[in-house]
């Protein structure tokens, strides 16, 4: 499970050798940047122990090192979370993070996180998503935070690129936790379009969404 999964036209079983070979296509396949609505929710909030749900290539796991999280950065790719151990290594946090393979359809990190990030966790196949979310809400301390964001769409390009993997409204994603009454608030549910270019260099957009919510005890 990495952070996206838009850049392909077959129909894989999303599985590790999927990934693995996804990754082995080029030496990046990820800007390195963090995610803008991770930057965007997280910055404000004080550090402490983050769960980084399919981090890809590690740019959001290093991007929270740097503000002071300790990080546990988990993907079911080798090649992608051997890329992510140089990041860091190179961003000088390597102490900050620790990488974790998991399947997160077969397994799922230990643990209680401050907070937990599954930005763009989209797969192919028969891919597990809504259970991967709900154990990640019961991941989350009292007093943390869960941040889920997603495609809400195809690009503007192709709108019906990848509809076969269903991209969820946060509502839809809030009711598929399951939360306790009571025991959560919510912080943020939101669509927005996020800029992107076209093949043909020609500008574009995609619909993405944003669901934040808070673990109250």
């Amino acid at each position: 499970m990495t952070e996206h999964a838009h850049t392909h036209e077959i129909q894989p079983d999303g599985g590790q050798e999927f990934w693995d070979d996804r990754y082995r296509e080029s030496d990046r396949i990820w800007s390195g940047n963090a995610n803008a609505v991770l930057v965007r929710e997280v910055r404000d909030l004080a550090p402490g122990r983050a769960l980084d749900l399919g981090c890809g290539e590690g740019a959001d796991a290093v991007w929270l090192a740097r503000q002071g999280w300790q990080v546990t950065g988990t993907d079911i790719s080798g090649v992608a979370l051997g890329r992510a151990a140089e990041h860091a290594a190179e961003a000088g946090v390597a102490d900050r993070v620790e990488w974790q393979r998991h399947d997160f359809a077969e397994s799922f990190p230990e643990g209680e996180f401050d907070l937990v990030s599954a930005c763009f966790l989209h797969s192919y196949g028969d891919f597990p998503r809504e259970r991967i979310l709900h154990t990640a809400a019961r991941a989350v301390a009292p007093g943390g935070v869960l941040l889920i964001a997603g495609h809400a769409g195809g690009p503007s390009w192709d709108p019906d690129k990848h509809a076969e993997i269903g991209f969820p409204t946060p509502d839809e994603v809030l009711a598929q936790l399951e939360l306790p009454e009571g025991r959560w608030e919510v912080l943020l549910a939101e669509e927005h379009s996020q800029p992107m270019t076209a093949p043909d260099g020609s500008p574009g957009s995609r619909p993405d969404n944003a669901l934040k919510v808070r673990r109250l005890r």
